[in-house]
């Protein structure tokens, strides 16, 4: 196995430390030039944090990513890894404490807490994407693509040059790629010295786990008898694995090598188990409903000796990150409420959960260490660090501060908390972001943002494309409403605008910017409507019904035609719980009235106003032709637009250059036609 000493290691490493502002404004470039921070694991005696943090090389188009200790009050901090090269994944501490883990090149590598002693000590014959220690150190179970059952193949052996699918059932395209039939498996093998091969405990099963695109090592636990492996997937193919939610989380049996479905009959998401510290209690993350992927999380909790299930269940929550404190009394979790993630204790014998820690931001994540809670925080002023808070939630201090060098260069907008009424006099949260140095005798011109989701909540979020302070930097305000089918404002608020796409939200996104457009610092004469996904589909609905409020439209990777896009998405779960079925069903005229009816492309004959449209080709979830039917359209009608096409994109935006190109464009596109 290789091994290498720290004085061998420790080359120069890739920062951005460096980078310089101009003119204390945020920009495109400073923007890619923000480390991003991660909180890996905090070590079992609860004194150390293993961190990682990306920077990224916009010359090269490439992340480097490296590992970092620290205490739990941020002082002692320590680069562990120097490698310009590889990227550290799945970065963790070994049971014992003894040594810090990682996958590197799809190889297990362990190190001394010191960082000495880097050695690769497995040797898969494929690389795997994720792994996890038994805590008694005995076996590791980790997770490996195989191949199982193709559902996209070549017709024909002999004609091996033919470039050709064939395909014979649904879902034959997933997020952004081809199924081949490579699915994730879970896999476990003995820990020692060397690390080989070891078993498929779901061998020749055609689904996946953790389930695609977003779940990870979460969702992959070990009994803390180490001798059982909880995992979750969905396990249903084809027709039925496309219009389905249920995911179930198995448990398996590694001396018996039996498998049981621990949340049989529960028909929603099940995902993200976590043990009490005693292991007499499992949590998890659960939704009631198959099809809706937005429901209402449920905290559920199984007594381990007995299995039986029970829920805390609270329309107003949506509980994530779930944390044990040290006595395995309560459990600590996030959840947005009113456009903020704040942490929050639900107190297992009394069964209520109360407000620990608001602090106009976002906390995304919590973990207990002793009598301090750790968090990873960020707001729409400053990107994801790792917080420390007393465990009551007072005393918030960023301990990690990896982009201070270059924060105290910006001055930054304000956001400020705005409290509107809606078209049916409800009350309705909207974002206002201010330009830096705002000045209220002066007219800006002001951006109407329509979030995505189209049920995610629009808080203090961070983003690399959607980032409030890029647009107010180019002395733009913007106005960002919390419009029906945001989570954080009741499940009534939330599940508003399923079957309701043209309706209620679009008249919440007019009441916004017709209140603020009565603001003198507002022109009135200068208003765009920006926005992705759901918000792409919302900009396409507002060209054909803003009467003359918008002089630009910026739509990005949007529903354009509804009846279409039921049939171009690989996520028919979505569109038919959302569209309230398929187009053609004759017993389905009232929901259709309502989707299909309203679709943006039914009023294409209003359009009159400049648009940009763009897309990523490799976008599944809502297909490219949605955008280059909207933006034919609008050539047609001798419209100024601009259609702005990244073939190697998905649903987001994740090249480094490209989201340079991307943010470049978006303001030119606007400065045109507001400036």
């Amino acid at each position: 196995m290789a091994a290498c000493t720290p004085t061998e290691k420790k080359i120069e490493t890739y920062t951005n430390l460096d980078h310089q502002v101009t003119n204390g404004r945020m920009s495109p470039e400073t923007l890619w030039a923000f480390g991003t921070v991660s909180l890996a694991d905090i070590s079992p005696d609860h004194s150390k944090i293993l961190y990682t943090v990306s920077w990224t090389d916009v010359e090269n188009d490439r992340s480097h990513k490296e590992v970092f200790m620290m205490n739990l009050d941020g002082s002692d901090k320590m680069q562990l890894t120097y490698d310009n090269e590889n990227n550290e994944g799945n970065v963790c501490w070994r049971p014992d404490g003894q040594k810090i883990a990682f996958l590197k090149k799809g190889q297990l590598w362990e190190m001394n807490p010191d960082g000495s002693e880097l050695t690769q000590i497995s040797d898969f014959t494929e690389g795997i994407d994720g792994f996890r220690y038994a805590p008694d150190m005995s076996k590791i179970v980790y997770i490996q693509k195989v191949t199982v059952h193709p559902q996209v193949t070549q017709p024909y052996a002999d004609m091996p040059k033919a470039n050709v699918k064939k395909i014979t059932d649904l879902m034959y395209r997933h997020w952004d790629h081809y199924v081949d039939g490579k699915f994730s498996h879970v896999f476990v093998t003995r820990y020692g010295d060397k690390v080989s091969d070891g078993e498929d405990i779901m061998k020749g099963e055609p689904w996946e786990a953790p389930l695609r695109p977003f779940g990870g090592m979460e969702d992959v636990i070990w009994t803390p008898d180490s001798k059982s492996i909880i995992y979750v997937s969905r396990k249903k193919i084809g027709v039925d694995y496309a219009y389905s939610t249920n995911s179930d989380m198995y448990l398996y049996d590694t001396d018996e090598q039996t498998t049981e479905n621990l949340t049989e009959g529960m028909m929603g998401y099940d995902n993200a188990p976590v043990f009490s510290n005693d292991g007499k209690l499992l949590v998890w993350e659960s939704m009631e409903r198959d099809g809706y992927e937005a429901d209402v999380v449920r905290l559920a909790m199984m007594n381990w000796d007995t299995k039986k299930v029970s829920f805390y269940h609270n329309d107003d929550m949506n509980p994530h990150s779930l944390s044990f404190d040290a006595a395995d009394e309560s459990i600590y979790f996030t959840s947005v409420w009113h456009g903020l993630y704040n942490v929050y204790k639900y107190n297992i014998a009394t069964d209520k959960a109360e407000l620990v820690a608001s602090d106009n931001c976002n906390y995304r994540s919590v973990a207990v260490a002793d009598n301090k809670l750790i968090t990873t925080r960020q707001a729409h002023a400053y990107p994801t660090d790792i917080f420390a808070l007393n465990i009551d939630g007072s005393n918030a201090k960023n301990i990690s501060e990896v982009n201070k060098p270059i924060l105290d260069q910006l001055t930054m907008g304000e956001t400020q908390e705005h409290w509107i009424k809606t078209s049916d006099g409800k009350d309705m949260l909207v974002w206002l972001i201010l330009p830096p140095n705002f000045d209220p005798a002066k007219k800006y011109p002001t951006l109407l943002y329509c979030q995505g989701g189209p049920q995610s909540a629009l808080s203090q979020f961070w983003s690399k494309r959607w980032n409030f302070q890029n647009f107010v930097a180019g002395d733009y305000i913007v106005v960002a409403p919390n419009r029906r089918g945001m989570p954080g404002f009741g499940r009534e608020w939330n599940e508003a605008i399923s079957k309701d796409y043209g309706g209620q939200c679009m008249r919440d996104y007019l009441s916004a910017i017709d209140h603020f457009a009565k603001e003198p610092y507002v022109d009135q004469h200068r208003l765009a409507a920006i926005g992705a996904s759901f918000g792409g589909f919302s900009v396409f609905w507002l060209a054909g019904n803003h009467e003359g409020r918008f002089k630009a439209f910026v739509s990005h990777d949007g529903i354009f035609n509804s009846e279409s896009m039921y049939l171009e998405t690989e996520e028919m779960w979505f569109v038919d719980w959302d569209m309230g079925g398929n187009f053609w069903d004759t017993d389905n005229d009232a929901a259709k009235y309502k989707t299909y009816a309203q679709s943006p492309h039914k009023f294409i004959q209003n359009w009159d106003t400049p648009i940009m449209v763009i897309h990523g080709s490799k976008d599944y979830r809502i297909a490219d032709t949605q955008g280059m039917q909207a933006f034919n359209a609008a050539k047609i009608l001798g419209l100024d637009a601009l259609y702005l096409n990244f073939p190697e994109e998905n649903h987001w935006v994740l090249g480094a250059q490209n989201g340079i190109v991307w943010q470049r464009s978006v303001k030119d596109w606007l400065d045109k036609h507001l400036k």
